[in-house]
C-alpha cells in the first residue's frame, strides 16, 4: 500500500529567487495538503547528515555545501500515494528533461539547482519527515 505523505524542500537558489509563493501555491493546486512546514538552514552537519545515503557519490560534496549555503523551506505533505503524486508534479531531476509546467521546469536551474527536494520512496518520506519535524509540530 503506497503511503499518503512526502516531504519536500524548497532549495536554497528558490528561495533566494522569491519562488516560495508560486512553489507552494503549485503544491496547493495539486491537492496536497500541508501536515507541518517551517523555514530553516541547514548547517554542514545537517545537510551531511540528511544526504547520507549519498556519502559515496561524487556529487555529495557539492550537494552539501549547496543545501547549507542559504535558507529552505521543508514541509510534509499529505495526499494518497503522495510520493509519486508529488514527483509527477515537481518533474524530473534535471529541469532541462523535466515536462512543461512541472516545479522544476519552472523554477529550476540546474540538476542540483533544481528548485524542490522530493522524497523518493515511502521509507524515505517517513525518514525524511522525522529529519525535520517533531510530532508536535504536524498537523
Amino acid at each position: 500500500m503506497k503511503g499518503n505523505v512526502t516531504l519536500t524542500m524548497i532549495k536554497p537558489t528558490a528561495v533566494r529567487k522569491g519562488y516560495i509563493g508560486p512553489i507552494l501555491a503549485k503544491i496547493n493546486e495539486a491537492g496536497f495538503r500541508i501536515r507541518a512546514m517551517k523555514f530553516t538552514k541547514l548547517s554542514v552537519k545537517q545537510a551531511q547528515l540528511f544526504y547520507e545515503v549519498h556519502k559515496e557519490r561524487p556529487f555529495y560534496n557539492d550537494l552539501v555545501d549547496f543545501m547549507s549555503s542559504g535558507p529552505i523551506v521543508a514541509a510534509i505533505l499529505e495526499k494518497d500515494n503522495a510520493v509519486d503524486a508529488y514527483r509527477t508534479v515537481i518533474g524530473a531531476t534535471d529541469p532541462s528533461k523535466s515536462e512543461e509546467g512541472t516545479i522544476r521546469k519552472l523554477y529550476g536551474t540546474n540538476i542540483q539547482e533544481n528548485a524542490v527536494h522530493g522524497s523518493d520512496s515511502d521509507e524515505n518520506a517517513i525518514k525524511e519527515s522525522n529529519f525535520f519535524f517533531s510530532a508536535l509540530e504536524r498537523f
